[in-house]
């Protein structure tokens, strides 16, 4: 089972940078390969076992499972439940924790899920750096305007 975790900071607030990611319909505002997303059944999307379901960029269609929202925590966690990627069992989680030192933020995304043994590290890399990376590096461009 891989276990992927990519960490960064923001030189934002912490409750800022929550405030526009806790949205878990709001991936096409904030990340750069999400193309639209809506969440299904007219749910709300921070109603727990809410699902998205949003397009790529590239094409691809993904349904993630809302499992955990605490604005306490500053943290979600969901699950994947259809990708093109071909994993299973996907839970990650994605929290923010406020550095006191500069007003910044402390961001952690991690993601544990099963797949074919040969796809392990190009999943890890595509996910880690691709996904997680890459929405935190479109992060602290918005919060550096």
């Amino acid at each position: 089972m891989p276990k992927i975790y990519v960490s960064s900071t923001i030189n934002a607030p912490a409750v800022d940078v929550w405030k526009l990611v806790r949205n878990f319909n709001g991936l096409p505002s904030w990340t750069p390969f999400v193309a639209e997303s809506r969440i299904e059944q007219n749910a709300h999307p921070d109603q727990i076992g809410c699902i998205r379901n949003f397009l790529l960029k590239d094409g691809g269609r993904i349904r993630e499972k809302l499992l955990a929202l605490s604005d306490y925590d500053l943290s979600c966690s969901y699950a994947m439940l259809e990708s093109p990627m071909a994993v299973e069992n996907y839970i990650a989680t994605l929290s923010l924790t406020p550095v006191t030192d500069g007003n910044m933020t402390f961001a952690e995304w991690r993601a544990e899920f099963d797949c074919a043994p040969e796809r392990e590290s190009a999943l890890a890399q595509q996910i880690g750096t691709g996904v997680f990376q890459s929405a935190f590096t479109a992060l602290k461009q918005r919060f550096a305007r």
